[in-house]
């Protein structure tokens, strides 16, 4: 029987040690700070909103929201970013995406300042996440991922890494995360050739596919760790993730549960990431 290995206990060791970062920072006279930019109410940019005010709040972070009506026009959003770009209080910037359709996200994310870019808009810091160049943001969940294997003492080098999904998001840049750490890595997606075969053989299996509960016990290789990104709905209107966790929990040694997995740890990395920005910004790193 597999354990579950919770988020909660990653993202409470990283608020610690950001406590001490931020009170460091503050007797220095820097005060950090996120800008949050969501346009329209969209319930899941609420829910992780919420959470990131809550973290932030915790660990000593300044946070704003700039809300924008759902129909904002390409110009004056252009014109509010620009202006969070040259806020000197400002060190990190989230814009909730998807954006709207009426929005140009092509051309909204080379406007995003790089050095304030903390969860990977700006195509700078995607480069800097393909080249391992640490100064760069990687996305928060990819980010999450790595410090859930990290705390639970997950051997990487040599291992056998594959990651079901290839969105920018998630799939794209925790493989590069994980090929960074020495891992072997292959990618599946929906056109993957006997994926279930694929997938049996990884030692660390990350699903982010966003298909609820598809990963099956077969999928598993025995002793596997399991990372589960995915946020689905079921028939039952229950949260659940892209693997099946009660049944995959004889196989695997450890798996993530859905929800308090993954999820839970992304708003700590987001602070995480305002802190490195600011100290990036202030000659500190």
């Amino acid at each position: 029987m597999g354990t579950l290995i919770k988020g909660k206990p990653v993202a409470d060791s990283l608020k610690e040690d950001l406590k001490a970062e931020v009170e460091e920072l503050k007797s220095k006279g820097l005060y950090p700070k996120l800008t949050i930019i969501r346009v329209g109410a969209d319930p899941s940019d609420l829910a992780y909103e919420r959470g990131a005010l809550k973290t932030m709040e915790n660990v000593g972070i300044g946070a704003q929201v700039i809300a924008l009506p759902g129909n904002i026009a390409q110009e004056e959003f252009v014109r509010v970013l620009q202006g969070v770009n040259s806020d000197g209080d400002t060190h990190g910037i989230l814009i909730f995406r998807p954006l709207p359709q009426q929005l140009d996200s092509n051309a909204i994310k080379y406007l995003i300042d790089a050095e304030k870019d903390i969860d990977c808009f700006n195509p700078a810091n995607v480069a800097k996440v393909m080249e391992g160049d640490e100064t760069g943001f990687a996305p928060c969940t990819p980010t999450a991922v790595m410090e859930i294997l990290k705390h639970y003492n997950v051997e990487l080098k040599g291992k056998n890494a594959v990651v079901i999904g290839r969105s920018m998001v998630v799939g794209k840049p925790v493989a590069m995360l994980l090929l960074k750490e020495h891992a072997t890595v292959t990618i599946c997606h929906s056109r993957t050739k006997d994926l279930q075969g694929v997938a049996s053989k990884a030692d660390i299996l990350v699903a982010c596919a966003g298909k609820a509960k598809m990963i099956k016990s077969e999928y598993i290789k025995n002793g596997a760790v399991v990372i589960d990104v995915g946020i689905n709905v079921n028939e039952n209107g229950e949260l659940c993730g892209d693997v099946d966790t009660e049944e995959c929990m004889d196989r695997a040694s450890m798996i993530t549960p859905v929800p308090g997995g993954v999820g839970s740890v992304t708003t700590s990395v987001l602070a995480k990431h305002v802190v490195k920005a600011c100290k990036i910004q202030k000659d500190l790193l």
